[in-house]
């Protein structure tokens, strides 16, 4: 299962897109509100989430995606909770993804120390000793997936389905949905 962690101000496309891909090539996807099943977005977009973080068994978890959008950084960063579930992925080497500000959460916590990463553009100085590869849409470094910003969405999304389903799965969605990035 992929578990999207979303926090008040995330931004719904890094989150949607994503979930939308994952769950068109039948991988289980469930939205997981910090503070309640209803989360609103940075642009006022109010989605039902599918559980919370309270309810969410971690062991289900293939992997754990944090989307941007400043708001919802700053709820996931100030939560022990949602870090005490990404602590754990990675110690149990479960795929990590975190798109636009949200690679910050993980190079706060010392995840991305040398290891190759992308960012919002002008977040850099926010990413450690990360090594920062600026103009690329999506990053993968072991485990952990990182991607550029809003207009990465579908870049990234389309490369978790890579992971989890392999290429041809992609390539399908990719050609139903008509991306032609």
């Amino acid at each position: 299962m992929v578990a999207i962690l979303l926090g008040n101000g995330f931004e719904e496309s890094e989150a949607l897109v994503p979930a939308d891909l994952l769950r068109r090539a039948g991988v289980k996807v469930t939205l997981v509100g910090l503070d309640g099943l209803q989360v609103t977005g940075s642009h006022g977009i109010t989605v039902t989430a599918d559980t919370t973080l309270d309810q969410l068994e971690p062991d289900q978890l293939r992997m754990l995606m944090l989307p941007g959008g400043l708001g919802g950084v700053e709820a996931i960063s100030g939560d022990m909770r949602a870090q005490a579930l990404i602590q754990r992925c990675y110690d149990h080497g479960c795929w990590l993804a975190a798109i636009c500000a949200a690679p910050t959460i993980l190079a706060n916590l010392g995840m991305l120390d040398r290891r190759n990463a992308v960012c919002y553009p002008g977040m850099e100085d926010l990413m450690g000793s990360a090594v920062v590869q600026k103009g690329s849409s999506v990053v993968v470094d072991g485990h952990i997936v990182t991607g550029e910003a809003a207009g990465s969405a579908f870049p990234f999304g389309l490369k978790l389905v890579e992971i989890l389903k392999g290429p041809a799965a992609a390539a399908q969605v990719k050609d139903a949905v008509h991306y032609h990035g």
